[in-house]
């Protein structure tokens, strides 16, 4: 019934996608990034579809049960933006309300990009519409922060595999969720999995429970497609020097948690406050609220009150 959480496989883009689904109503797509899986959502999905959306959260490719190819290539941003307008024409929607976070909210910023047909209005979580630079590939980020730096680990095919493997799956989702996101630089010579902490108790907002589904899926599907996002940054900057300056003109409302470690790295937040990220996203909302990176699941209530309120701009519920 469209009352109650469904799960199903979808084939789309040339992969099996596995997808949650709740509710009738216009479509709402929640895009989870790393380590995500559908269920980072599960607070807003059984909201949503209670005020009259049909909400969909697949685990995207390479997580969960979702397929994950081996190759990096098959990840570029052509491929992740592909699976979802492949996943809008299974459903039967021409237009959805698309909501991202992480690694969602890059591949949605490239849906509003590449496809702004298809998306009625954007809510996106923690990672900013960042113009690309046209002389500056990812591969610099090594020379700038050093091999410690934890982009620059993932780079290596099998390195950051080795060292999750070192752990069991249940200690890594508490690493990656507890320490808010490792945005760190570690020593020379040191692997970031082994310069996070892991803390020795549980947040309010999640439960040993659910971050033990978390692990039973990663220890599933494994590291190597989530961490392939990253190995194809270079790939995606050569694909994408056809939208060099281009803006994204859906009406958008950006959120960001105060305390997230990525919101005060890299100039990050004096670009979001700032005239610059208006200049790229004219229809921009900027609301900072008092969280982490993994805001929707740790204010789940707020954070969906504000997708409400936006999204009821846009439609009749």
């Amino acid at each position: 019934m469209a009352n109650e959480l469904t799960h199903r496989v979808v084939r789309t883009n040339g992969i099996d996608m596995h997808v949650a689904e709740q509710g009738s109503g216009p479509l709402v797509l929640l895009i989870h990034g790393f380590p995500g899986l559908w269920a980072s959502w599960k607070n807003q999905i059984a909201e949503l579809a209670k005020h009259g959306y049909h909400v969909v959260a697949p685990d995207m490719r390479g997580y969960g049960d979702t397929e994950s190819p081996t190759d990096p290539t098959s990840y570029s941003i052509f491929h992740l933006v592909g699976d979802l307008v492949g996943l809008l024409q299974v459903l039967g929607h021409q237009q959805a309300f698309v909501v991202g976070h992480d690694w969602g909210a890059v591949v949605a910023w490239h849906l509003c990009l590449f496809r702004p047909d298809m998306v009625k209005a954007l809510v996106n979580l923690g990672v900013p519409f960042w113009p690309r630079s046209p002389n500056i590939k990812p591969k610099t980020l090594r020379q700038k922060f050093g091999d410690g730096f934890y982009i620059s680990q993932f780079q290596e095919p099998g390195r950051a595999e080795k060292a999750f493997g070192l752990y069991d799956h249940l200690t890594l989702m508490k690493k990656f969720h507890l320490i808010d996101k490792p945005d760190l630089i570690a020593p020379p010579g040191m692997e970031i999995i082994d310069f996070l902490d892991t803390p020795s108790s549980l947040p309010a907002w999640i439960t040993e429970e659910e971050l033990q589904y978390f692990a039973s899926k990663f220890q599933k599907s494994g590291f190597t497609g989530p961490l392939n996002y990253y190995r194809a940054m270079d790939l995606n900057w050569e694909l994408l020097a056809p939208w060099q300056g281009s803006k994204i003109s859906v009406p958008t409302k950006f959120i960001a948690g105060d305390k997230d470690i990525g919101f005060h790295s890299f100039g990050i937040k004096d670009y979001i406050m700032g005239s610059d990220f208006k200049r790229c996203v004219p229809n921009v909302e900027v609301v900072v609220i008092d969280g982490y990176h993994f805001i929707q699941q740790e204010k789940a209530k707020e954070v969906t009150n504000e997708i409400l309120s936006f999204l009821a701009n846009f439609s009749n519920v």
